[in-house]
């Protein structure tokens, strides 16, 4: 069950702390935009989430199919690009979001269990969440007012 993650804005301008269980860390923006850089941007932040789950989804797989896997390293970068088809792009801007991964495997492992190992990949959680229809639910948060 995932824990909830509670972010709030921090003492520089736009860094936030970010707190997931027992574990705290900080997010920021870049100098070039005004921030701090006191850690990683939030774009970096979701491409780190694909990449660790990716990761993890395919170290679970090998181990039970007791493949020789002794590593696994995932790039992972996000871009706008101009859309190729209007219909899937932002009215505006003609724009899509691109994420893209490059995967490596260490170990023994066949081309095909290579190949099985890159569909794996694509079908961690996260990427699953990424690609479907997402919906998000913001309500403002009214603090009780005490007597």
């Amino acid at each position: 069950m995932p824990r909830n993650v509670t972010v709030k804005s921090g003492p520089l301008k736009y860094a936030q702390n970010i707190s997931v269980g027992p574990h705290v860390f900080q997010s920021d923006e870049p100098t070039d935009v005004g921030g701090n850089d006191a850690g990683p941007e939030a774009h970096e932040l979701l491409m780190a989430a694909l990449g660790a789950c990716a990761n993890i989804t395919v170290q679970m797989y090998a181990e039970r199919k007791q493949w020789p896997l002794h590593g696994v390293q995932v790039a992972v970068s996000y871009t706008r690009v101009p859309a190729e088809n209007p219909a899937d792009c932002d009215a505006k801007s003609g724009m899509v979001d691109r994420i893209e991964t490059e995967i490596s495997f260490a170990g023994d492992l066949s081309e095909e269990q290579q190949h099985r190992l890159l569909d794996i990949a694509n079908r961690c959680p996260v990427h699953r969440m990424l690609v479907s229809q997402v919906q998000i639910e913001t309500r403002l948060l009214v603090p009780s007012s005490r007597p």
